[in-house]
């Protein structure tokens, strides 16, 4: 896990599949009551298996780790598939959460994410290698995360919407075939 406290990258060991965390914003919040102000943590985590699955989730604690260990189950929770083509993503698409607006671009093998803060984290963390990204709007954590979650979930294989439409994968997507059969050339060795 990539935790901004600590500046280094932990793996956990916990039941299920190995799957990669990341803290993504932390935030120190207090409670006014008549006594006094009670002070609590709220941290935004992205887990993901790096092979197409990711989630988000918040967790609050008045602990640094209980909230992180809230946040990850809420995020283990929420996890969802991602259509891919390859390490790279399979149609232009933007997706707004609150303010925040995101724009996901498919890249060239080889250009690497083109991404900042939250929508770095969420792309790295469900295996997407080769991507362009620009943020629209606000640049809130919270939500550039949650509209990235968003896009992710807007994005359709080619292979579903060449069926729905009634004609071949080839005149959808001329190049399909060739990426497809690259995949599982790599996926063999």
């Amino acid at each position: 896990m990539m935790n901004r406290l600590s500046g280094k990258r932990e793996s956990r060991n916990t039941e299920g599949p190995q799957l990669d965390v990341r803290v993504i914003r932390t935030n120190k919040v207090f409670k006014t009551h008549k006594g006094g102000k009670t002070a609590s943590w709220s941290i935004l985590v992205v887990v993901g298996d790096n092979k197409g699955s990711v989630g988000v989730g918040l967790g609050k604690a008045r602990g640094i780790p209980d909230a992180i260990r809230k946040a990850e189950e809420a995020a283990r929770k929420a996890m969802f598939k991602v259509p891919m083509i390859g390490q790279t993503i399979p149609h232009e698409i933007v997706a707004v959460s609150g303010t925040a607006q995101v724009m996901l671009r498919p890249a060239a093998p080889g250009s690497g994410v083109k991404a900042g803060g939250a929508v770095r984290a969420c792309l790295e963390a469900c295996g997407i290698h080769n991507v362009l990204a620009k943020s629209l709007g606000s640049r809130n954590a919270i939500n550039m995360a949650y509209a990235t979650i968003e896009a992710f979930k807007s994005l359709s294989n080619p292979e579903d919407v060449a069926a729905r439409r009634g004609i071949e994968t080839k005149q959808l997507v001329p190049w399909l075939e060739k990426a497809r059969k690259e995949e599982e050339f790599n996926a063999s060795h």
